[in-house]
């Protein structure tokens, strides 16, 4: 496909913007304060086709956008009109008397959202159970399951800036919902062109016909149980529960109350919160978006820790799906950044090896990865004699394993995680869990203090023992219309040109999970990827080296993640260097 083609298509889907915008001007469904943010953008064409052009995209991960008015915005509107797409479904597939749990972040419009999906699912005849306040996006997971409801709401847009927020519908079994149920709820939005029909409700009324409940402490206690009991080497906490300084961030989000408890009960004695980033605020005044991946973030906690003497800095996301980490290198006395795929390898081999220790490690053990995440814990899973599962990115894909284990009755679920700072250990929950995350890498911490190691001693020891992986990704935004347009070029660039090389490492196989084709480079043998269809382009290459290629699927840009394995962290980091190097060149071509 060529640029004029993709351009005609994006041509082929816009919508005449300014009759929907003088709609809303004029419709008396939308309220006053809406018509007024619409009257201020009266001569600015360039704002109006931005907001009206196109629906905000109900995609594989919900909603996620600008708030603001127009249907290509983060609104009321909008976020009833999805929930009544998804009512629509559930009522399609039977499922309206199990209820719909919704749970909510710190972000601006983050309760206005959730209580309107409330009442949409309420004036639908589906019972809502709404979180009474804000809580991390793990606990819904938990909830959904322990409240046996057909879906999930969760209003969030995680670590983006302020100005976003995002919805988040996740199926029966607790993870984000995957085919066939994405593309069905996807469906029924997109069916709805007419927002003023959406249904919904007043709060009492819908309170007085039992279909609206406020749920909280109750499902609080459960999920915290679920995560101690995580807890591999409890004995380690118990003996070193004095020695052990923790610093933690919330980031102004929603892990402040349970990560502080978790440790707490476990035993942790010195932990000391970044008070400057302690309560909830949607401005996120202490960075310029609060995400666990940035240095900034760190910025006060490193200080923190500087005064504390702290054996590690922990920071989770607005809605504690991720954690972010640094660890004290006792000989440099500098705090050093894990990466996701660094903290994940961690986390990996310190819970196979304390199973390994009590006997636990079942014959059908599984690891389970995102294709985009370290080979690292390929090696580790091997080293333990467990399976290791490659998925699709994200983490519905790591949920999707674990109900395919249930289902089946083969499969036991040991540990799962991708790149982008998200794991999971245990079943009590299908999304990522930073507070399960944060109470397990102060576990660790217990662990190896005990034996005159810190979590970068370990980290070096475990590069020593399966080889030295550095693993990168480098991203580039493309916003608007053109940008997605010069997104889908670059995709098509790559897929019609596999390269034989990059960076002076032979290309082995190419994998094309649009195309569901894996091509062995030398014979030509072409067989399945055994995946569902993504736009995604993976190479396979000489000496344990590897490049993807994919469209984000939650912010407008192209991701290209690498990774190599060198001889030590100088090697590792100069191989990585290069070959990040050479994408770039390639990509910088195409712009």
């Amino acid at each position: 496909m060529g640029k004029i083609n993709v351009q005609e298509g994006y041509r082929a889907i816009m919508k005449d913007y300014m009759s929907i915008y003088e709609e809303w001007l004029k419709n008396p469904y939308f309220d006053e304060a809406t018509k007024e943010e619409l009257r201020a953008i009266k001569d600015d064409e360039k704002e109006i086709k931005e907001r009206f052009y196109m629906d905000l995209e109900f995609g594989t991960a919900g909603l996620r956008g600008v708030i603001g008015a127009g249907i290509n915005r983060m609104n009321i509107y909008v976020v009833r009109r999805a929930t009544q797409g998804l009512a629509n479904y559930i009522i399609k597939q039977g499922g309206q008397d199990k209820g719909v749990a919704i749970a909510y972040d710190s972000r601006r419009m983050s309760p206005e959202f959730a209580e309107e999906a409330a009442l949409t699912l309420a004036a639908n005849g589906i019972k809502a159970y709404k979180f009474e306040s804000l809580r991390p996006t793990p606990e819904l997971s938990f909830a959904v399951r322990e409240l046996g409801c057909i879906a999930g709401i969760n209003v969030t847009a995680s670590h983006n800036p302020p100005e976003y927020n995002g919805y988040k519908v996740y199926w029966e079994d607790g993870a984000q919902f995957t085919p066939p149920h994405d593309k069905g709820v996807t469906e029924e939005v997109l069916a709805i062109t007419d927002l003023s029909t959406v249904r919904t409700m007043d709060r009492e009324a819908a309170i007085a016909a039992g279909k609206y409940e406020i749920i909280g402490a109750a499902i609080d206690d459960k999920y915290i149980a679920q995560v101690k009991a995580q807890v591999v080497n409890q004995a380690a906490i118990d003996r070193m529960q004095k020695d052990i300084t923790i610093i933690y961030s919330p980031l102004h989000g929603t892990g402040n109350i349970p990560a502080r408890r978790v440790m707490r009960e476990l035993g942790f004695e010195n932990v000391y919160v970044v008070p400057e980033q302690e309560l909830p605020d949607g401005e996120f005044p202490t960075v310029s978006y609060p995400n666990p991946e940035a240095e900034e973030a760190f910025t006060l906690g490193l200080k923190l820790a500087k005064e504390k003497d702290a054996d590690l800095v922990l920071a989770t996301d607005p809605d504690a799906d991720r954690l972010g980490v640094y660890v004290k290198d006792t000989k440099s006395g500098d705090y050093i950044p894990l990466t996701g795929n660094m903290s994940g390898s961690l986390l990996c081999d310190y819970v196979l090896s304390q199973k390994q220790a009590n006997g636990q490690i079942p014959a059908d053990g599984q690891v389970v990865k995102s294709i985009v995440s370290t080979n690292l814990v390929d090696a580790i899973a091997k080293y333990y004699g467990v399976e290791l599962v490659e998925v699709l990115t994200g983490f519905k894909y790591i949920g999707q394993q674990i109900l395919k284990n249930e289902t089946t009755g083969t499969g036991t679920y040991l540990f799962g995680m991708e790149e982008s700072y998200g794991c999971l250990i245990g079943t009590y929950a299908r999304d990522k869990d930073a507070i399960s995350a944060t109470a397990a890498l102060c576990e660790a911490a217990a662990y190896y203090k005990e034996k005159g190691m810190t979590l970068w001693d370990a980290m070096i020891a475990m590069y020593e023992k399966y080889g030295y992986y550095k693993d990168a990704v480098k991203s580039i935004g493309l916003k608007g219309i053109e940008g997605l347009a010069k997104i889908q070029e670059i995709m098509e660039y790559f897929r019609s040109n596999t390269p034989a090389e990059i960076g002076g490492y032979k290309v082995v196989s190419a994998r094309d999970y649009k195309a569901d084709t894996i091509k062995d480079m030398a014979t030509g043998e072409v067989k399945p990827t055994g995946l569902p269809s993504s736009n995604v382009l993976y190479y396979d290459m000489e000496d344990g080296a590897w490049l993807c290629v994919r469209p984000s699927g939650t912010e407008p840009k192209i991701k290209f993640y690498y990774g190599v394995k060198g001889t030590s962290m100088a090697d590792a980091d100069e191989k990585s260097e290069v070959l990040g190097g050479k994408v770039m060149e390639i990509v910088n071509s195409l712009l």
